[in-house]
């Protein structure tokens, strides 16, 4: 991947975000990607040349060169068949399935068609048997009359650049395993989630003695809660809950022997 477009985006101001609209992706990035100018070189650079179809998308995150939620490429198209005007889909382990027509994207001021976009799905496996993931693309090309081909005559090449949006349904597997920080939240969880089933409700602690509290939490073999181990920190952390409630209890008894002394 380009040196320059990594530094680049290491240059970036903190807190920067990149939220373009369809209307900005079109005029001031894939136009400019097509129709490059001198003055708008720095404008696209956050945005990876990338033969999409030739990876799986879980493994596009790694080759974006900006990108939380969402990854942006450049990437061209091939055509299916050598006569023909349909895209090649085929991707890796899948292929991206359109789930819709083409919509057209329109300037904000005026009614001017800028370009297209079409939203696809990624499926693993080969169709007509592909199983849904949960990988979707938003694709956006420009006007068909925008420029002539220069290609020869029976070039694969449908496209020289579109540009894709990636972005997956909730938190999305790296090829790699986990976004970062994501591993841990999951290990955090399920280490909490260890000791749920052991921990009574308050609604069932009020009221009770300490022993009482004792054998709820601790009494192995009861049928409530199954004789699982707990952790010694938990065991300390419980301790110190019965403690605190014991010298509360205590308090309160001085208190009331006080007032009963006053009157």
């Amino acid at each position: 991947m380009d040196g320059n477009n990594r530094s680049n985006v290491a240059n970036l101001p903190p807190g920067f975000r990149f939220h373009p609209t369809d209307e900005e992706l079109i005029i001031h990035y894939l136009n400019q990607k097509v129709f490059p100018s001198s003055n708008h070189h720095l404008m696209f650079s956050i945005i990876a040349d990338v033969n999409i179809y030739k990876f799986n998308p879980w493994e596009l995150p790694d080759k974006a060169l900006f990108g939380e939620n969402e990854w942006f490429f450049f990437s061209p198209r091939e055509r299916k068949y050598p006569n023909g005007t349909r895209p090649n889909r085929a991707a890796a382990s899948g292929y991206w399935k359109a789930t819709g027509t083409d919509k057209p994207i329109i300037a904000s001021v005026g009614s001017q068609c800028l370009g297209m976009k079409k939203a696809l799905v990624f499926y693993k496996g080969r169709p007509p048997k592909g199983v849904k993931t949960d990988w979707m693309m938003i694709e956006y090309r420009l006007l068909d009359d925008c420029f002539v081909s220069q290609r020869p005559k029976g070039s694969m090449q449908l496209d020289d650049w579109v540009l894709c949006r990636v972005s997956h349904k909730g938190k999305a597997p790296l090829a790699g395993g986990y976004l970062q920080g994501q591993e841990m939240a999951i290990q955090i969880t399920i280490g909490i989630n260890e000791y749920d089933h052991q921990l009574p409700t308050m609604d069932q602690m009020v009221g009770l003695e300490s022993e009482e509290l004792d054998e709820k939490v601790f009494q192995e073999g009861s049928p409530e809660y199954p004789p699982t181990p707990i952790d010694t920190s938990v065991r300390e952390v419980l301790k110190s809950i019965e403690r605190v409630l014991s010298v509360g209890a205590l308090d309160e008894l001085v208190m009331a022997s006080s007032s009963d002394d006053a009157v």
